[in-house]
């Protein structure tokens, strides 16, 4: 499947099949894709929590308003923003050194200008660490597409009731829950878009 039919095929699922689930490496594939999405500087300030264990998803399902994709999905990714957008970015360079991206300004650049952006500007954190786990959401909902696998995006549940249940530190901001697996055969198709003449200004913007 290529990007586009990716993109056109993908819709917001909210049935599952549960007699199928999916593997470790399933999984780990699909948060590889994740991580190849874009970030600030490169800060990639995202983590993924994989939830497959049957009770611990009937207990997000109870924090997300009981919404039955939440227990039915084989897993429940819950993708997080890093409110400390710069702290593995001395680790990055370091990698991006070795490989020969970066030459000794960059270098030097790269690792104190994220902190003087974010660091005491909590506003600008927040956001970003949300801007960077939304793109990632939207990397693996794409390569879930493109595995044959459903996906549904959640903003509908408690967001500190789930980092009690699952031991989130107050460093990270649950972004959505994002529940993958295969088509449960009752899925809506595509919901309709405005068309590209409502949404597009050029230019300048217009209403």
């Amino acid at each position: 499947m290529d990007t586009l039919q990716a993109i056109t095929g993908r819709l917001s699922a909210n049935s599952f099949d549960v007699s199928r689930k999916l593997t470790k490496g399933q999984i780990e594939e699909l948060v590889h894709y994740a991580t190849l999405a874009p970030s600030s500087y490169n800060t990639q300030s995202w983590k993924f929590i994989a939830v497959t264990d049957q009770k611990t998803k009937e207990q997000l399902k109870a924090l997300s308003y009981n919404q039955q994709k939440v227990a039915d999905a084989p897993v429940v990714f819950v993708i997080l923003g890093d409110l400390h957008v710069a702290a593995n970015m001395e680790k990055i360079v370091d990698k991006m050194v070795q490989t020969h991206h970066l030459d000794e300004a960059t270098t030097q650049y790269l690792k104190t200008a994220p902190a003087g952006a974010y660091n005491n500007n909590p506003g600008f954190s927040r956001d970003e660490a949300i801007r960077s786990g939304s793109l990632a959401g939207m990397t693996l909902m794409l390569a879930a597409e493109a595995k044959g696998l459903v996906s549904g995006p959640m903003i509908g549940f408690d967001p500190k009731g789930v980092a009690e249940l699952l031991g989130i530190s107050e460093r990270y901001v649950p972004v959505m829950l994002l529940p993958v697996g295969y088509d449960g055969g009752k899925n809506w198709p595509r919901k309709p878009r405005l068309p590209v003449n409502e949404v597009l200004s050029h230019e300048k913007f217009s209403e």
